[in-house]
């Protein structure tokens, strides 16, 4: 699906635009193209755009003092990504996002999305329930930490985003799961 009509799809969801409203919409984003293992934000960098993945997977994760990544988010298509704290608060970024596969993106600058938020009650709507969305997976995600065995927590992924298991190589899974590609291999060998 070309990139226009799949970001048309996903807005429509929650907000109504007519054809010429969608057009400026769609004419702010700006399409990049990135190969398979390319990045698109390093930690330090300063970040003035989230990103509406077209096709392709990303992920965004952290890399602590001991050299040990933590990944915080796959990115599939019709998911958006940024380091949001970076990106909100002017702040030089303290996540890296990379592509795991080659990846389509449509890139929205901050000022711009501020910009379409005043024009469009809709698009400001559309924003908001996007967020509020993103905040619930991340609350889930935390609690399902908290409250459950790696077990559990690998199949609530598999059940959530079956489309991972083939898309994304296992030892990202482990680093999202907080565990060892060992321990990953004895949960789904068994």
């Amino acid at each position: 699906m070309e990139a226009k009509e799949l970001l048309k799809e996903h807005i429509a969801k929650t907000a109504s635009l007519t054809e010429e409203d969608f057009n400026y919409f769609f004419s702010h984003f700006k399409f990049q193209s990135y190969k398979k293992g390319q990045t698109i934000i390093s930690a330090g960098d300063k970040v003035d755009c989230e990103y509406f993945v077209v096709s392709g997977c990303l992920k965004a994760f952290f890399i602590n003092d001991e050299i040990k990544m933590y990944i915080l988010q796959f990115a599939m298509p019709t998911w958006w990504t940024s380091d949001y704290d970076a990106l909100y608060n002017q702040k030089e970024s303290t996540i890296n996002i990379d592509c795991i596969t080659n990846a389509e993106v449509l890139c929205l600058s901050n000022a711009d999305r501020e910009k379409l938020c005043a024009a469009f009650h809709e698009v400001e709507h559309f924003f908001r329930w996007r967020t509020n969305k993103g905040y619930i997976a991340s609350q889930k995600r935390l609690l399902s930490f908290m409250n459950n065995n790696v077990k559990i927590r690998y199949e609530e992924l598999l059940a959530l985003y079956p489309q991972l298991y083939n898309l994304v190589p296992k030892h990202l899974i482990a680093s999202y799961l907080g565990v060892s590609r060992e321990t990953l291999s004895r949960l789904y060998n068994s």
